[in-house]
């Protein structure tokens, strides 16, 4: 078992776990880890916890100290000079004619290496780029292209709901959403209503799936035909976290009612209501 807490790399970057080595950084803390390129920053995004070998992707990097004021100045000093590093690359991107987007950049720790992000719509012959960068930044330059789903996570966001995106917060990775998660959930098939920034479903969208395919596992489908005594009808709604359901009788009514897992149930009248009156 490792104690290990979860670091999002420089400010938009991959989040894994590091081991804490006894350190004791909080949450919204700076720290120092070890990276495949030596010593990048990040923030701690989670408490220390205990985790199985099982649970992590070897080899397993480490916290090498919680950031001090000078870590802070590097880190500011990065920061400040990203602005016109990007003006430069959008310049140089421009001359070369290239079908890119530049969506951000990132200094390393060290300085020694610049990260640029971009879209496109295809591949791009960006080598002559690298050479003009790397020649005016003295540092080694890389180009990462990224999808819709990763320019949400770098420029950020308030979703529909009103808080900050998930992809620019806490998640780690982007899970597969379908649209038929949107189906099992009853929401509206609207493309501007199950969409996120990004234009791609919303993330969310997966988070109660499966409680949701628990939930439906003993609920009528929809169109299925059901009978209580002396009522016969067609199932037209169904309200998986309520357990009710919508009936259209033979003669056009339309009833809402409880389902469990046998039947249709009259419950004191209060159950089985009329959709266009009062209860039944």
């Amino acid at each position: 078992m490792y104690e290990v807490m979860q670091v999002r790399l420089r400010e938009a970057g991959k989040i894994s776990f590091y081991s804490t080595r006894g350190l004791r950084p909080v949450a919204g803390d700076y720290v120092i880890v070890q990276a495949d390129r030596g010593q990048e920053y990040g923030m701690v995004i989670s408490d220390p916890e205990i985790v199985l070998d099982s649970e992590i992707d070897k080899p397993l990097r480490e916290v090498i100290r919680i950031a001090n004021d000078h870590d802070m100045a590097q880190i500011g000093k990065n920061n400040e000079k990203i602005k016109s590093v990007m003006k430069t690359c959008e310049s140089k991107i421009a001359e070369h004619n290239l079908p890119m987007k530049l969506i951000q950049a990132e200094y390393s720790f060290d300085c020694s290496r610049i990260v640029f992000y971009f879209t496109a719509e295809g591949r791009v012959d960006f080598r002559d780029l690298i050479k003009d960068l790397a020649s005016i930044f003295k540092a080694r330059i890389e180009l990462r292209q990224i999808g819709v789903r990763d320019e949400a996570r770098f420029l950020g966001g308030i979703g529909p709901c009103g808080r900050p995106l998930c992809c620019a917060s806490f998640l780690k990775d982007f899970e597969p959403v379908t649209i038929k998660m949107a189906k099992e959930q009853n929401l509206p098939l609207n493309p501007t209503k199950i969409s996120g920034l990004c234009g791609r479903l919303m993330c969310c969208l997966s988070y109660e799936y499966n409680s949701y395919k628990q939930l439906m596992k003993d609920m009528p489908k929809e169109g299925e035909k059901v009978k209580l005594k002396d009522i016969t009808g067609k199932v037209i709604s169904v309200n998986a976290l309520k357990k009710r359901v919508v009936v259209e009788t033979e003669d056009g009514k339309q009833l809402e009612m409880e389902w469990n897992k046998e039947r249709l149930r009259k419950d004191g009248g209060s159950r089985l209501r009329s959709k266009t009156g009062g209860s039944r």
